[in-house]
């Protein structure tokens, strides 16, 4: 495959409004995941080991601390025509609105894409857990003579209410494609599956909103309907139903959509398994991000069970747990912590500034004798000594003083100051 005959998009994706309060001061795509890296990675990283070098991502909302990891992070020699790039949403003479969906968004960032030559656009979502070498997606496209391929993932009947499910014939076309079904709609939904899934009962193809157009197509189908704003809602049901030829590829690795609170906890939590199906030690698909330069973490006393420990930590806790602990985290004595993500710091704070901490302005990072269990706790936050925090089913959602709560899953958010003996 020659790299330059793809553009890829990554979506930015709207408010998300479903990650917050991670949200709240940061674009989806910049929320931190695996210790050390951002959501935004996942997709760039792919793209780079699948030799695809000309990438925009387009956001609209807090995006500020997304520019600034893109711009310290993707940085391509004189001597190449790749790029990472940024495109907000902006005012032009055609157009003075914002992006008013995944269809508008690409459809408001032709015009830049217009300066480079192109025969596909690779449209990517920003919020995914997964590895793929989309080389092989676009092999799959040429041979079938597609106008556009549509990566698709074999779910059980449970899930597939939540996703578009295709419906596909012997050759891989896609006939006809329904949004999010009830149970009930399921039938007559099945489609032919290897095997290895049809034993798992995996018997439903499920979109990944992730797309290769042909240039043309594209362009065309948004000529065609100019008022349409999605793609998974719109466009590609009139492309299934239409003139053009569309085909499924079937992707059979590990892949999760990190749209809720839930799914962020459970898929950064997964990363901590013995043999996680997220694999982060590839010798060549690997995952990039802003290369630190951070010291080794400094552990003292503390045993570790199923722990992701990013670089640049000071722990003295007793025990960590199934957890994933990110940059520059400070963790005091006799702590526990257990089935929880703790973001970490964006600074080393000053010897000072640490000896000088109180009752009412602790330290950042984490004290001493406290104990977390099913919570998130957010980039730059002061815990106390003996705080306890402790999620769980037995809480209801809300928004509290020092935390918020989502599925039995408590959040503190970022630059939180949470006094000595707290307890949540």
């Amino acid at each position: 495959m020659k790299s330059s005959s793809v553009i890829s998009v990554i979506l930015g994706g709207g408010r998300g409004t479903r990650l917050f309060p991670l949200t709240d001061h940061r674009s989806k795509p910049a929320v931190p995941v695996g210790g050390k890296y951002r959501l935004v990675d996942i997709p760039i990283s792919n793209c780079l080991n699948s030799n695809i070098r000309r990438i925009y991502v387009l956001t609209q909302f807090n995006s500020a601390s997304l520019n600034r990891h893109i711009k310290n992070t993707y940085n391509f020699d004189v001597f190449s025509s790749g790029f990472v790039d940024i495109l907000a949403a902006e005012q032009t003479p055609d157009n003075t609105g914002w992006f008013q969906g995944t269809a508008d968004a690409v459809r408001q960032s032709l015009h830049h894409m217009a300066n480079h030559e192109h025969d596909h656009v690779l449209i990517l979502s920003g919020d995914q857990l997964y590895q793929m070498d989309y080389r092989k997606m676009l092999e799959r496209h040429k041979e079938n003579n597609a106008d556009l391929t549509v990566a698709t993932i074999p779910v059980n009947a449970e899930d597939a209410t939540g996703f578009g499910i295709m419906k596909t014939n012997k050759e891989g076309v896609i006939e006809d494609f329904v949004e999010k079904p009830s149970i009930e709609e399921l039938d007559g939904w099945k489609s032919e599956v290897p095997n290895q899934y049809s034993s798992q009962g995996k018997n439903y193809l499920a979109s990944m909103g992730i797309y290769i157009f042909n240039r043309e197509v594209l362009n065309k189908l948004f000529s065609d309907n100019p008022d349409a704003i999605d793609f998974g809602k719109e466009l590609i049901p009139k492309c299934v139903h239409g003139d053009q030829k569309v085909c499924s590829y079937e992707f059979g690795g590990y892949w999760t959509d990190i749209g809720t609170i839930k799914s962020f906890f459970d898929a950064n939590l997964s990363l901590a398994d013995t043999i996680p199906e997220f694999n982060l030690y590839d010798n060549e698909n690997f995952i990039y991000t802003r290369a630190r330069l951070l010291p080794p973490s400094k552990l003292r006393g503390t045993t570790l069970e199923h722990a992701l420990v990013a670089e640049g930590c000071i722990i003295e806790a007793s025990r960590i747990e199934r957890s994933v602990i990110g940059i520059r985290s400070r963790i005091g004595k006799g702590t526990s912590i257990e089935n929880s993500i703790v973001m970490g710091n964006d600074i080393f704070q000053a010897r000072e500034d640490i000896d000088n901490a109180g009752p009412d302005k602790p330290a950042m990072g984490i004290g001493q004798r406290c104990y977390l269990s099913s919570c998130i706790i957010d980039r730059n936050v002061r815990i106390g000594n003996d705080v306890r925090i402790v999620g769980g089913d037995h809480l209801e959602d809300g928004d509290h003083k020092y935390h918020y709560v989502r599925d039995g899953i408590v959040i503190v958010k970022k630059k939180t100051t949470i006094p000595d003996g707290t307890t949540i």
